[in-house]
């Protein structure tokens, strides 16, 4: 309801598909209004991951600083629960301090459990579920219901050992959250947002105007040193293309080329279309997403519209 909204301090949503521009917008609104970004995206809490995650450049952070940014080892997991607690500190301390909070990114799952709380179950995810299903054609279901049994006793209990539908579906709910699923599945009607949440979502109409951005972004990363960057990664030794972090898009494929398994030319292809995929599933998650104001880049100013949005839902 209105009142309650207006009882509640607002935050900024800046959402869209990679390679849509959230960046640049999210700058210019920052010089336009006392805001402060916190990053919302899986990639970029690691550091020395910088060319493969587009990192905003060193220029672009001096005007306008982002909080969850470099924040984690890549040999370290970071969950949707985490990015939730760490979120809504930073989000009380830009507002103790009379800033509104701006949250920027793309990784759709953390908004979701920020704004909804993890209740909310993560949608399948082809990835998990086909990196669930290699394990599981190694060591067999048995023995991936003992590692269920040893991250959710609840489910392990409930779930049948011979039931591989749902066990792939308890253990995706945790890699996907780092929280058990019996867990979330109890906190449905006991959380509140305590912010009154302004959703913006940059994304071009035309699919092919973000295929090209896309494509030119992944080869501007090649020219930067994205090989490079992996190689370095790769020479510590404890990362792995199965290893949280090195599964973001790009760099599983970059991996393969490193280690021989791909040409050239096959890793661009497979890193190109595999950022599509992440954009589409993106798309899907924006599309379902309640409340939003899609900003149309064809309609002129897109930094005006933004803040005709925000203006119109602060007064």
């Amino acid at each position: 309801m209105p009142s309650n909204n207006q009882q509640r301090p607002p935050a900024i949503f800046l959402m869209g598909p990679t390679a849509s521009g959230k960046t640049a917008l999210a700058i210019d609104l920052v010089q336009a209004l006392p805001c402060e970004i916190i990053s919302v995206d899986s990639a970029l809490v690691y550091r020395g991951m910088d060319i493969g995650t587009a990192k905003p450049e060193a220029e672009e952070l001096a005007l306008a600083p982002h909080r969850l940014i470099d924040i984690c080892d890549p040999a370290e997991a970071y969950s949707a629960a985490q990015f939730s607690k760490d979120a809504l500190l930073a989000m009380e301390e830009i507002t103790e301090a009379g800033r509104i909070p701006l949250l920027v990114g793309g990784t759709m799952l953390y908004f979701r459990a920020l704004e909804f709380g993890l209740s909310t179950l993560p949608e399948a995810n082809p990835d998990v579920r086909a990196q669930l299903e290699r394990e599981a054609a190694l060591v067999g279901w048995e023995r991936m219901h003992q590692q269920l049994s040893e991250v959710d006793p609840e489910a392990g209990e409930r779930i049948h050992p011979n039931d591989p539908q749902r066990i792939q579906r308890a253990l995706e709910v945790y890699r996907l959250t780092g929280e058990p699923m019996t867990r979330l599945q109890r906190q449905a009607a006991e959380y509140q947002f305590p912010f009154h949440p302004i959703k913006l979502v940059r994304a071009p109409k035309q699919r092919a105007v973000l295929h090209q951005r896309i494509a030119d972004r992944f080869e501007l990363m090649l020219q930067q040193g994205f090989e490079a960057e992996v190689r370095q990664l790769l020479q510590r030794g404890d990362l792995t293309a199965e290893t949280p972090s090195m599964r973001s898009v790009g760099y599983r494929q970059m991996i393969q080329y490193v280690k021989g398994e791909l040409g050239r030319e096959e890793m661009v292809e497979r890193g190109i279309i595999a950022t599509r995929q992440l954009a589409k599933r993106q798309f899907t998650w924006l599309r379902s997403y309640p409340g939003v104001h899609w900003l149309d880049e064809e309609a002129g100013d897109i930094l005006q519209q933004a803040l005709k949005i925000i203006e119109d839902d602060l007064t």
